[in-house]
């Protein structure tokens, strides 16, 4: 088994920017530069040869590059913060490459992703984090713009957790757009 998402990487220049956000806030586990992604769908625990079919689903996938920002900082979690991220400007090719991962999962028998999509870069899950911190800290980097980048293509990941450690993902494929 396979725990798999399609996402856009984000280029290494960027990392130095998003590296600075991360700071004061209480019980925020900071992702490490190396994990820093926009994801497209994530699939969940895939079998082998549901991989192989999905690799070919994505590779059917057609989209011009574009170019994306980053712009702003928020949280999710309502009662209680689970994630502080950097948000990606939307576009409508963001929005049309997305929901054609979206059509691949569902082809593929995968039940529909009940949340909206939402880009962004995870900068730190949290734990015990109280609202108002991750409020304040949203505050302090809500003026936060990257350099606009150009997206020209996406990977399929895996993803391996080991405990105690930062989940460690692994591009198991490629699709360049155009």
């Amino acid at each position: 088994m396979y725990r798999l998402f399609a996402a856009l990487p984000v280029p290494e220049d960027l990392h130095d920017g998003l590296l600075a956000l991360q700071d004061n806030l209480p019980g925020a586990s900071w992702r490490p530069a190396e994990n820093f992604h926009i994801t497209l769908r994530f699939f969940g625990e895939v079998s082998h040869s549901a991989a192989r079919d999905l690799d070919d689903l994505l590779a059917e996938i057609r989209c011009a590059p574009f170019e994306i920002s980053l712009e702003g900082c928020g949280w999710f979690g309502r009662r209680e913060p689970t994630a502080v991220w950097a948000r990606v400007r939307e576009s409508d090719e963001l929005r049309s490459l997305s929901a054609q991962c979206e059509r691949a999962a569902r082809r593929l028998g995968l039940a529909p992703d009940r949340r909206p999509f939402t880009p962004h870069v995870t900068l730190a899950y949290c734990h015990g984090t109280t609202p108002d911190d991750a409020r304040l800290w949203t505050e302090k980097h809500h003026a936060y713009r990257s350099e606009p980048f150009w997206a020209g293509g996406f990977h399929l990941y895996s993803s391996h957790t080991a405990k105690g450690r930062a989940s460690r993902y692994e591009a198991e494929a490629d699709y360049i757009l155009g």
